[in-house]
């Protein structure tokens, strides 16, 4: 039977161990980030983009794509990867004395 500082210490070596593997896949989001920006400035901007943009006139394949880039870096990536950096920097506040 393991004694409760034995628990806390396999606690902390697994809790070490979850936040190294989330820093890790920060690292690798923010890499996939950076890959869509550098994408997205690359792709062409065309004079009629903002027709496009309000359904006036057909988005070409840059438009589209460049919109599509912007909603997930927007709406998905950025916020994963601040909250997962978050959560591996996480921790508890210290429990007073009962």
């Amino acid at each position: 039977m393991e004694s409760i500082e034995e628990e806390a210490r396999a606690e902390t070596h697994e809790e070490e161990g979850a936040r190294a593997e989330l820093r890790a896949l920060v690292e690798d989001l923010d890499g996939v980030r950076a890959r869509l920006v550098d994408l997205h400035g690359r792709l062409p901007v065309p004079a009629e983009e903002a027709a496009m943009l309000t359904g006036e006139v057909e988005m070409d394949f840059a438009t589209e794509v460049r919109s599509v880039i912007e909603c997930i870096l927007n709406d998905w990536l950025r916020p994963t990867i601040r909250d997962l950096a978050a959560a591996a920097s996480y921790q508890p506040k210290k429990k007073g004395p009962a």
